[in-house]
């Protein structure tokens, strides 16, 4: 069974003391690739460099909109540089949140736009950010156009989810699908097209419903798929065919594996 988990930070320090041994056990669970999101300038040589020591995890290079304090305007030129040399396979961690107190609206909607345009000119797809949101996500997307991507960690609704469907982007689900209390959540992907949908951890964060309190980890990902499987009443093994399909359709991995 080949599954990707296309939202893990790898590079985070909760993973620093055993990261081989991380990767291993993702390996065990079938986890063949997995994406690797950026926040901040700062850590992207940390990315870059922990994702070259482990063939299977691939970056992507971005401003996360919960780290805007970090950021500065001249980020943008570096952004612009890293992905021009590196040719990550995908521009974020990027997006809107609207949740945390204290985030400047206005200079997170200016650092988003600036990260969609560069995905528009360098032809790469997103990797989005959007909590309480949504809507406004959509709209600039649209505005912008051009684009590609996926909405990671789904919390909107089915109706939104129709909307970027249209304009291309997938959802990327994981850990918050296995608690029982996440009933939207749950509808949405039991009757979800399957070729709009995406596997994720966002290790070391959201745990899974068996494993509160715990580090999350890529290996956990066959742990999301078989609570999808349940909840479509369709095999778990054309689930992960399926998924695996999108991711590497989305992001390019197949030509990388190639």
């Amino acid at each position: 069974m080949r599954l990707i988990d296309t939202h893990c930070h790898l590079d985070a320090p909760e993973f620093d003391a055993d990261r081989a041994d991380v990767v291993a056990r993702a390996e065990a669970a079938g986890v063949q690739a997995q994406v690797v999101p950026a926040i901040a300038l700062s850590t992207f040589a940390k990315l870059r460099d922990v994702c070259a020591a482990h063939a299977n995890l691939h970056p992507a290079y971005g401003l996360h909109p919960m780290y805007l304090a970090e950021h500065r305007p001249e980020h943008l030129d570096a952004l612009r540089e890293w992905i021009d040399r590196d040719r990550p396979l995908a521009i974020g961690e990027c997006g809107l949140d609207f949740f945390v107190e204290g985030l400047d609206a206005q200079t997170q909607r200016f650092y988003f736009v600036r990260q969609l345009e560069l995905a528009r000119e360098f032809g790469l797809p997103l990797i989005v950010h959007a909590r309480r949101a949504v809507d406004e996500v959509i709209a600039t997307i649209r505005r912008v156009g051009g684009l590609r991507g996926v909405v990671h960690s789904w919390s909107g609704s089915e109706e939104q989810a129709r909307q970027l469907w249209k304009l291309g982007f997938l959802l990327g689900i994981g850990g918050p699908v296995t608690h029982e209390r996440a009933q939207r959540l749950r509808r949405l992907v039991a009757s979800m097209p399957l070729e709009c949908l995406l596997l994720e951890t966002d290790s070391p964060d959201q745990p899974l419903a068996d494993h509160r309190g715990e580090r999350n980890e890529p290996a956990r990902l066959r742990e999301v798929l078989d609570v999808i499987a349940a909840l479509r009443e369709e095999s778990a093994e054309d689930i992960a065919r399926a998924t695996a399909a999108n991711a590497e359709r989305l992001f390019g991995l197949a030509s990388i594996a190639a």
